[in-house]
């Protein structure tokens, strides 16, 4: 009999200034099946409250892996830092 085994991708997630702050943390580790910005997504959907998770999903908050701003879904290895910054204000 064959056992289907399941591997999962840790990364770290860290919220930063506003978003912080809306989250109540500045850090979460998660262990990810879909290692992508949208397994992130998935999981802290189902990690945070509706409306913290809402702060993190507006139109402006933008997604760094590794220190690098990225756009869309794109894949990630274990150990990689996911950071969500704020939408930039100014006048």
């Amino acid at each position: 009999m064959t056992t289907a085994t399941s591997v999962t991708t840790a990364v770290s997630v860290r919220f930063f200034a506003s978003l912080r702050e809306a989250v109540d943390r500045e850090i979460v580790e998660l262990a990810l099946d879909e290692p992508s910005i949208a397994g992130v997504r998935a999981k802290l959907a189902g990690l945070l409250t509706k409306t913290q998770f809402e702060a993190i999903d507006v139109r402006g908050v933008q997604i760094c892996v590794n220190q690098t701003i990225v756009r869309g879904d794109v894949g990630l290895e274990a150990g990689d830092e996911v950071a969500f910054l704020p939408p930039v204000t100014g006048g």
